[in-house]
């Protein structure tokens, strides 16, 4: 079992334990914030959903499937946000938002596109884009979900979940009717996590938007379409009372769907599976961007052997490469059309840019486990002379930790293609780095990373849009 330590209120050491639910449920709000959805989607979702599955009778395995589908259904979001943003020439996580308050039909989704493609462009642009997307609209939907459904089952298997479970997330956008993507399956052939996670999506969307009425009628309206009619039944006789919406309004949602982790499921994470766990996160990160593909892992490569270079023990090093490989995770709630940018950000979009340090922090503080590695995570963008971010930290306040994030990151970053400019010999990368010394970058910290330099770098994976095709 995976222990941590934790201050109790008399100031001694209380021994904590995680189980994978625990460290799931705190990562599920990175998910949200890829998919534009408000604080806690995730959780409200598996909530609603294992209450409905426990009302149908599931037996407990197949009840710590459909917990895991809910929760992690959408961990192939940030697959396709990078496409989403360059079709629509738009902020991928409002277009996400707003689509999935669109019911499938031809008018509601004609109105949506013309609302939403290529807002504040010349009329040109935008009539090439809603052009594209109305010639193309079905191939380039089925592009997007297999592109997400694939991805997500992926992460899945890798969080070491059951294949249940990453087939239940494959099947998340089937319809009932044969309607959905990317097979256009119907009927109970969809797995039943996929049709439950389906139903409990399209509930708290609406939930969120107008509360549990316009809820209630859209799950309805949907029968028989979009969800499986009997799911649909047991969920309005579910929800009918006043109780169950309480439950989903209050501050306390994460240990309600702690509450509700089957026993029959409950499994408790050691330390190589928390390296596993770090890993498959990194995944999602990298996964924003078609120029990121594999920089979270190798960060933390340069990392481990950086902290090596410096006398670190191997229990320090294993923190620290964790830390680094989930530095970047803030970025899920950043638009693609900010990170994909080719030329310079204006002040308000180097702002939004900014901000994915503090979304780090947030959510790595959440994560009990990995709280500890929060602070040193989220300030790789601090500076020796004070003059970073978030907060502006100067060399009497940053750690040695955040300083060899820092310079790892800086190499890496330079050292791989971005939107704005392809990717720089080391050599040249080393001497940017090095006329940083003493104002951006610790001196030891640099000579340590020659020392890693000099026998050789990880091999850049091929670009994700490439190894999708």
């Amino acid at each position: 079992m995976y222990q941590y330590r934790q201050w109790d209120a008399a100031g001694g050491v209380a021994p904590q334990f995680a189980s994978l639910g625990e460290i799931l449920c705190a990562f599920s709000y990175a998910l949200d914030l890829t998919e534009g959805q408000p604080e806690g989607h995730s959780l409200r979702s598996c909530w609603m959903g294992t209450r409905l599955a426990r009302a149908i009778g599931l037996p407990g395995a197949q009840l710590s499937d459909v917990y895991f589908t809910v929760l992690m259904k959408d961990l192939g979001c940030s697959s396709n946000a990078a496409r989403v943003a360059e079709i629509y020439s738009a902020d991928d996580r409002l277009l996400k938002q707003g689509f999935k308050l669109v019911d499938g039909s031809v008018g509601q989704t004609l109105k949506f596109v013309l609302e939403n493609t290529a807002p504040g462009a010349g009329w040109l642009r935008r009539a090439q884009a809603i052009g594209n997307i109305v010639r193309n609209g079905q191939s380039l939907v089925h592009e997007l979900i297999q592109t997400r459904c694939t991805r997500g089952a992926d992460i899945a298997r890798q969080l070491r979940l059951s294949e249940t479970v990453a087939e239940g997330i494959a099947h998340l956008d089937e319809h009932w009717n044969g309607s959905g993507k990317p097979r256009g399956i119907s009927g109970t052939a969809i797995p039943i996590g996929s049709r439950i996670a389906l139903l409990a999506q399209v509930a708290d969307v609406y939930f969120a938007a107008a509360g549990p009425d316009a809820a209630r009628a859209e799950v309805q309206r949907r029968s028989g379409s979009w969800l499986d009619p009997e799911l649909v039944a047991a969920f309005l006789k579910l929800s009918a009372a006043p109780e169950f919406w309480l439950g989903l309004a209050g501050d306390d949602i994460e240990q309600r769907v702690l509450a509700l982790e089957p026993a029959s499921g409950l499994v408790m994470v050691d330390e190589d599976y928390l390296d596993a766990i770090v890993a498959a996160f990194g995944q999602v990160i990298d996964a924003k961007s078609p120029y990121t593909s594999g920089h979270s892992d190798r960060v933390g490569q340069y990392c481990d052997l950086v902290a090596a270079e410096l006398g670190y023990d191997e229990a320090a090093r294993r923190a620290l490469r964790r830390a680094a490989m989930l530095h970047d995770v803030g970025k899920l709630g950043v638009s693609s059309t900010i990170l994909e940018k080719p030329g310079k950000l204006e002040a308000d979009e180097w702002h939004v840019m900014q901000s994915h340090a503090t979304h780090t922090l947030r959510i790595l503080q959440r994560v009990g486990v990995l709280s500890g590695m929060a602070s040193i995570a989220a300030a790789h963008h601090e500076r020796l002379d004070g003059k970073g971010y978030p907060h502006n930290l100067d060399a009497t306040m940053i750690s040695m930790d955040t300083r060899i994030i820092t310079v790892c990151d800086f190499f890496d970053a330079l050292t791989a293609d971005r939107p704005y400019r392809a990717a720089m010999p080391v050599e040249k990368a080393l001497d940017i780095i090095g006329s940083e010394v003493d104002v951006a970058i610790d001196p030891r910290c640099f000579a340590a990373l020659k020392a890693v330099v000099a026998g050789g770098v990880p091999q850049q994976p091929l670009p994700e849009v490439d190894r999708l095709q």
